[in-house]
């Protein structure tokens, strides 16, 4: 490349998705990639997150699949358990589960992914402390980024990996607008040893179904590697009040004033209520739920593409965000590189991407509609609680989610260079 000018790409957020793009296209040497990172440092807020046979997927072709190493065991069964008396009203497979890949699912901490991600990205190309305010269009020029320490830069192609808040969304589409679903998850990772009391809490991955919010329990990490394993726990609310001013964070400490946290187990089952007590003060993080209508273009401008949550901004649906960002950039990568070497316009390769993920997101979009109808139709039937409750366990389990966690996104390339439908 000397003598030379490198394309320029700027991405915007350092998360999964994001730092697996910037590993994919730092690989093309037609390219300058430089991430930027809001946050002084990496972090990544949550608690566990699911990789399946489509994570390991992407992760073997960004040569990260070792993040999953000291990670909880494959969940082979999974418990869905009325909230208020404990019953178990399904004990069925893992969805995720695939005889494709054995490593099948795990259950591990997010920060376990970062730290994998963070190993591949070459040294120097992620910016600190550099939380993008606005976007704007330079005419043949590409694209300028307003930072909010007053700075600028301009890049040729920008990636929006900034997630369910997302700037570059909303400087592509200032009219596309969030609300707050009332579907708030307070999470938490704590010593097992600490719940060595509840072993009917501990010995399964599980599901505690309430009418107004679930419990979800999980191993995180490997016990065989790990003398004192972190323990999942999330409370989830469906009807938490917006409040002005506050309900605009993700990843926010949570303090359990008042009761604010465990409240919406008060009446559940004791156990759950128990695991929930011996959360301490100051362990919790809340993540308030935000989605949008669905975005009927995924990039802008001929030079912007968004990846992720900032693509399909829903509140958590399918346990796979990160995987569909990293396979998005991705895509990303593969599009620039056939148009580099066809010679084509850096315009084709983002259409070429939108070709690819958008129908993707289409499909999941469907399938979210047909299970929300169903559960309408099964609650119309005046259903008793538990009846209403394994219908809604089964539509969230089963159903045909295959295109999701056993999806190939090489295959999926591939099938675009054959001139196939990327998906089937």
């Amino acid at each position: 490349m000397v003598g030379q000018t490198r394309t320029s790409v700027a991405i915007i957020g350092g998360g999964p998705g994001g730092l697996g793009t910037a590993i994919s296209l730092s690989e093309l040497p037609f390219l300058e990639v430089t991430l930027y990172e809001k946050h002084s440092e990496s972090r990544e807020a949550g608690a566990g997150l699911s990789l399946s046979s489509n994570a390991w997927r992407v992760l073997d072709l960004l040569g990260a699949s070792r993040g999953g190493s000291k990670a909880a065991p494959n969940p082979t069964l999974i418990n869905g358990q009325n909230a208020y008396t404990g019953k178990v009203l399904s004990v069925v497979e893992h969805p995720e589960n695939s005889a494709v890949d054995q490593r099948g699912a795990i259950r591990a901490r997010r920060t376990r992914l970062q730290q994998a991600l963070l190993a591949r990205v070459p040294e120097g190309i992620i910016k600190y402390s550099k939380k993008l305010v606005h976007l704007d269009d330079l005419p043949d020029e590409g694209v300028r980024l307003t930072f909010a320490d007053g700075t600028e830069v301009r890049a040729d192609i920008v990636v929006g990996a900034d997630g369910i808040h997302s700037a570059v969304r909303k400087s592509l589409f200032p009219d596309h607008k969030l609300r707050f679903t009332g579907n708030t998850a307070f999470r938490v990772l704590v010593p097992k040893s600490r719940l060595i009391s509840l072993p009917e809490i501990t010995s399964t991955t599980a599901w505690w179904w309430g009418k107004a919010g679930h419990v979800y329990f999980s191993d995180v990490d490997d016990e065989i590697e790990n003398s004192d394993p972190l323990f999942e726990i999330t409370v989830r609310s469906y009807h938490e009040p917006e409040i002005p001013g506050k309900t605009v964070g993700w990843g926010i400490p949570a303090a359990n004033e008042k009761g604010r946290v465990p409240r919406q187990g008060m009446e559940f089952d004791q156990r759950v209520r128990d695991a929930v007590d011996a959360v301490e003060e100051g362990e919790w993080w809340e993540f308030a739920g935000f989605a949008g209508p669905r975005l009927d273009h995924i990039t802008g401008w001929g030079k912007v593409a968004l990846i992720g949550d900032a693509s399909h901004p829903l509140s958590g649906a399918f346990g796979s965000g990160a995987t569909f960002a990293m396979e998005d950039g991705w895509i990303l990568a593969r599009a620039l590189e056939l148009t580099q070497f066809t010679g084509r316009p850096l315009s084709d390769a983002l259409e070429i991407f939108s070709q690819i993920r958008s129908p993707y997101y289409t499909r999941m979009y469907n399938h979210l509609d047909e299970v929300e109808e169903k559960l309408q139709q099964v609650h119309a039937q005046n259903t008793d609680f538990d009846g209403f409750l394994k219908s809604k366990i089964d539509s969230f389990l089963y159903g045909d989610k295959d295109f999701i966690y056993k999806n190939d996104i090489s295959k999926v390339w591939d099938a675009y260079l054959e001139g196939n439908e990327p998906q089937e």
